[in-house]
């Protein structure tokens, strides 16, 4: 492995060996408005050859849009690439902006067998229940989810936006592989006690928005001024108003380590995520999500980024001072319902 090529961690206990930071692809064809399909292939290919493998979609992104594009990059690059897509979540017919929860077996069953036709694959790596319906037992739908692993059609589980006691409650049906949930600097709610739960069952963590949307990069200031009509940013609360111009203001020592690391805030962020699995005692890979290749090349650089103590304690207070929720309905997410 050359030095530009990053080092490799296993998810869970028996999970894939992947590198340690992955990529999001939701926004190559869904929720931050027009993307360019040449310059995401482009960031696909280069974040593979920078040992990027573990690359991230849902069934939710584009009505099953994304895993259609991303189908041929995967096709051709089958033993290098863990797949990881995800069910249960879609979008209400009658109201764009929201969404359905879905967990039970017979949905399960059907959404496995649309993403394998749209992906163009035999299995699934990595299936991640996408959110929880309190409605119907995890037992049942992990148990649906272990019945597709024994059939061929996924090799592991993993879950998203969970509680601590629903991952153990999943745990004791079938081994999870990942928990996939929102942590950056501006989000940390589960480090709680979904992640003491995690480090506990031998769970890895893979943070979705470990930039924050892109907000802590410094790429846009205030959502419903700087962003398009069709970017779903617009509606989260800590990137609109009075909040948004709170948060902005939090940047500060961001920039401040950045500028001592000769760096991007954008990797000074990235490189406090990939350090949580020190400071916690557990696998963690983020999933930062970009459509372009310079990026890809600036965000897997922050692999190689360590911040000293003292560094990592003026970023601490962060997170405590961020004004509004990561969404307006919060009862999505595992800091809702703990």
């Amino acid at each position: 492995m050359n030095d530009s090529r990053m080092a490799t961690v296993r998810l869970g206990e028996s999970g894939p060996e992947v590198g340690v930071q992955g990529l999001g692809c939701m926004g190559m064809s869904f929720a931050y408005g027009p993307a360019d399909a040449e310059s995401s292939r482009a960031a696909l290919e280069r974040a593979l050859e920078l040992g990027v493998t573990l690359f991230d979609t849902a069934d939710l992104y584009g009505a099953g849009e994304n895993e259609t594009f991303l189908s041929p990059f995967f096709r051709a690059h089958r033993d290098e690439v863990v797949i990881a897509t995800k069910f249960a979540l879609s979008t209400d017919p009658d109201d764009p902006t929201k969404r359905i929860i879905r967990n039970d077996p017979p949905y399960i069953r059907r959404c496995v067998e649309a993403s394998l036709r749209r992906l163009g694959v035999d299995v699934i790596d990595l299936y991640y229940m996408h959110r929880r319906d309190v409605h119907v037992p995890i037992e049942d739908s992990v148990g649906t989810m272990a019945e597709l692993v024994r059939e061929g059609k996924v090799k592991h589980l993993g879950l998203s936006e969970v509680t601590a006691d629903e991952l153990r409650d999943a745990r004791a049906v079938h081994p999870i592989a990942a928990v996939q949930s929102e942590w950056s600097l501006f989000s940390r709610d589960i480090e709680a006690h979904v992640v003491p739960a995690a480090r506990e069952l031998g769970v890895a963590l893979v943070p979705y928005s470990p930039l924050g949307r892109g907000f802590l990069t410094g790429a846009f200031s205030n959502a419903e001024a700087d962003l398009t009509d069709q970017d779903f940013r617009r509606t989260l609360p800590r990137f609109t108003g009075e909040n948004a111009a709170a948060n902005a203001a939090l940047l500060e020592p961001v920039r401040t380590v950045a500028k001592a690391h000769d760096a991007s805030p954008g990797q000074i962020a990235l490189a406090w995520a990939q350090q949580r699995a020190a400071v916690h005692g557990l696998t963690v890979v983020p999933i930062p999500g970009t459509t372009k290749r310079a990026r890809v090349e600036e965000n897997t650089a922050a692999t190689r980024i360590v911040l000293t103590e003292d560094e990592l304690a003026l970023l601490e207070p962060i997170a405590s001072r961020v004004s509004g929720d990561r969404y307006p309905n919060m009862s999505m997410t595992s800091a809702g319902r703990e």
